[in-house]
């Protein structure tokens, strides 16, 4: 009997079990050879489709018959055979509904698990199955990290992710009749001719004692690193030293010398996404660059379409990406996040601003590092101005090296500001201080004093920033304020932490209130950025206020050790004193609170039994814990048209991505109380997710969305 697995749309086209199974084979192979496994990724490809092999799925496929599962035949026989096989039952279970945990022998046949599945009653394939024949799998070639657990879940995953990027693809192919439109890239030498092109200028500046030669020293010493072995690098570079385009340059010159397939750069804030990402297509070209967050979307036109279909599976020379997207991805076990993930195998990964990794999941973050480079061919590039001092967390036998020369001699030559603390002030007098100011940057730590103090100054001139503004008004008043600051205008920003990091602005004064260390230089970053004043004439002041004020718990602790540091140094910003302060950071929250939800010891724990809970681990690994809720402003033509959209019934998550544009995201207790209070119309398509704001009085053009005491607060991210 001939066993289907596709037909064309026009019912024209036909593919057998057999030919889909063997190009999965073929492609899951391809894709595991950078790692060496093979074998592993043609048993997956071969097994996971011959539940299509029987006559209730031909039924389905052919008479638009019940639905049937037909994921667990293959399972059901890697389960039985012995060895390694009922390790990639794993994969083959998951390959549509994601990575189960394994459960118990308990286990009903309708729970989900490995253990449950096994034991579910499936139609017969075996006349199918006689003449299959798996390949016999290869001991994987990896080193097992501490435990080795970790090291085998994460291997298990890399295998899946290979296996559900082929099926997708085979499939795509079929369906399309080989005419999709994907252009795939890998990084080549003639994206390095273009970055030297572009940098050629620079390099004949050899003035050490000017702006530009230092910039060239550390873009030349990249280039000449990224000669160096694989492995793990910091880029330690002070703000306007260069470190974007430095960074992309130690990247592909590596990716040349050693043949890695794409440079991956992972950020913390959209913000610096865009604008990175904007400097990489000047210097590459737009087709080399693709960006994947939650901002970025592609739309259906015919020309960005290959870039859609790329951020499916990261197929691009250069990916740039968030945090939350790269790491959330290693912990994820369904197929959409996890296929892109044996595209990060042998890659150059730049973390830029590391010391922005998430503390609560350090240990696993630095794990999936770890894993990265050493067994799956990449090297790692951890960039900042405040280095966090990584290297107790990895292995004893390595060993991260420097990319930047002379770190110490650069921070002193590239200081703009100095940095002092005023000890404790009044909002009276801090008001009184500020008053004065013709151009400075005021970041507090609580909202409700944003918005309290920015009333209290109110005037010409004078600005309030958070994200209490949805993103193109918050844009247009970064526009406005940049636009002052040219001209020599009078602009005091009174504002949250968002605008410490991303945001290109140069101020003569910065006002901080106390945070973490790392926030404060980030903070004086903004302060004589372009480096046009004397020192003396540009100053970064660190303060307490003497009026307590509630405070993010997640800020308490790194507050707490920077008053240690302000004590104890007397430049808070010095390379000394961010060492400190993130040494005592991590002391003192120790292993508990840097792998919050014992997310490694759960997978070395399963180890001993082959247990691993893939499932558990998705649910509990998110970076943002709080449940958030988007609120529409209507205020602009393009937001009612889209909103309009919403309200006749349209439902997709790529309208929505628009809508963010002109949304706020709010915690869901204060979305629920400002609802209660009459000020929201409910999207009910949504489950109450969604909601515009009804009261207009509610947002204003000075102060975005007003939020008081009774309202609830508003999340800042």
């Amino acid at each position: 009997m001939k066993y289907l697995a596709h037909i064309s749309e026009d019912g024209l086209r036909e593919q057998t079990v057999e030919e889909h199974c063997e190009n999965v084979a073929e492609l899951a192979a391809q894709f595991a050879e950078p790692f060496h496994a093979e074998s592993w990724g043609y048993c997956a490809g071969i097994m996971h489709d011959v539940g299509k092999a029987t006559t209730g799925f031909q039924n389905r496929l052919l008479h638009d018959g019940p639905r049937v599962d037909h994921s667990t035949a293959g399972a059901q026989e890697l389960l039985k055979r012995e060895g390694m096989y009922p390790l990639l039952a794993y994969c083959v279970v998951g390959h549509h509904a994601g990575l189960p945990d394994k459960g118990t022998e308990a286990d009903s046949a309708d729970s989900g698990t490995l253990c449950g599945r096994g034991k579910k009653k499936i139609l017969d394939c075996h006349e199918y199955m006689n003449n299959v024949e798996a390949p016999t799998l290869e001991s994987p070639e990896i080193k097992y990290i501490k435990g080795g657990g970790f090291s085998v879940a994460f291997f298990l995953r890399m295998i899946y992710s290979c296996l559900v990027d082929a099926d997708f693809l085979d499939t795509e192919d079929f369906m399309d009749d080989g005419k999709t439109e994907r252009q795939p890239g890998k990084a080549e030498k003639r994206l390095l001719d273009a970055l030297l092109e572009y940098v050629s200028p620079w390099l004949k500046n050899t003035n050490r004692e000017t702006v530009n030669g230092r910039r060239t020293e550390i873009l030349k010493a990249s280039l000449e690193m990224g000669k160096k072995e694989p492995g793990i690098y910091s880029m330690t570079v002070p703000t306007g030293g260069g470190k974007t385009v430095a960074s992309l340059a130690f990247a592909l010159e590596h990716a040349c010398t050693y043949g890695k397939d794409r440079i991956i750069y992972v950020i913390p804030y959209t913000s610096i996404i865009e604008q990175n990402a904007q400097v990489f297509r000047d210097i590459l070209g737009d087709d080399a660059v693709l960006e994947n967050h939650s901002n970025i979307d592609y739309g259906e036109s015919e020309e960005l379409k290959p870039m859609q279909l790329a951020a499916e599976n990261w197929d691009k020379p250069v990916v740039v990406t968030t945090n939350v997207q790269f790491f959330e991805s290693f912990f994820a076990n369904g197929p959409a996040k996890c296929r892109k993930l044996h595209n990060v195998a042998n890659s150059v990964i730049i973390f830029d601003e590391a010391q922005k990794l998430p503390t609560q999941y350090l240990i696993p973050c630095v794990r999936v590092m770890e894993e990265l480079a050493v067994n799956y061919g990449c090297t790692i590039e951890l960039c900042t101005a405040t280095q966090p001092s990584l290297d107790w967390f990895f292995s004893e036998n390595i060993k991260i090296q420097e990319i930047c020369p002379r770190v110490h001699d650069q921070f002193q030559f590239f200081k703009r500001t100095e940095v002092k603390n005023i000890g404790t002030l009044s909002e009276e007098e801090f008001v009184e201080h500020v008053r004065v100011e013709k151009q400075a940057l005021c970041i507090f730590n609580n909202r409700k004093r944003v918005q309290r103090i920015y009333k209290e100054l109110q005037g010409e001139g004078i600005y309030h920033l958070s994200t209490l503004m949805y993103p193109i008004h918050r844009k247009r008043k970064l526009n406005e304020i940049r636009d002052r600051l040219k001209h020599g205008e009078k602009c005091v920003v009174i504002a949250t932490s968002l605008v410490e990091a991303g945001v290109d602005v140069d101020f003569q004064f910065v006002y901080r209130e106390l945070a973490g260390v790392d926030s404060i230089v980030q903070a004086a970053g903004r302060c004589n950025r372009e480096g046009l004043r004397r020192l003396d004439e540009s100053t970064t002041y660190v303060f307490t206020f003497q009026e307590k004020a509630g405070m993010a718990s997640e800020l308490r602790q790194p507050v707490e050790i920077s008053k240690n540091i302000v004590e104890d140094f007397s430049d808070i910003s010095s390379l000394e004193a961010i060492e400190s302060y993130f040494q005592q950071l991590h002391y003192i929250k120790g292993e508990q609170q840097l792998d919050r939800d014992h997310i490694v010891e759960q997978f070395e724990k399963g180890a001993k039994t082959g247990s691993y809970p893939f499932a558990s681990v998705a649910e509990q690994f998110k970076l943002i814990k709080n449940n958030t809720k988007l609120i529409l402003i209507e205020k602009e033509p393009e937001a009612k048209r889209l909103i309009d959209q919403l309200r006749y019934g349209e439902k997709s998550r790529k309208l929505i991505r628009k809508l963010g544009n002109y949304g706020v995201q709010v915690y869901e207790q204060d979305f629920e109380s400002l609802n209660s209070a009459g000020f929201l119309e409910i999207l009910d398509q949504w489950n109450s997710e969604v909601a515009v704001l009804r009261d207009d009085g509610k947002y204003s053009e000075d102060m975005g969305l007003e939020i008081n005491e009774k309202d609830g607060e508003v999340l800042i991210w």
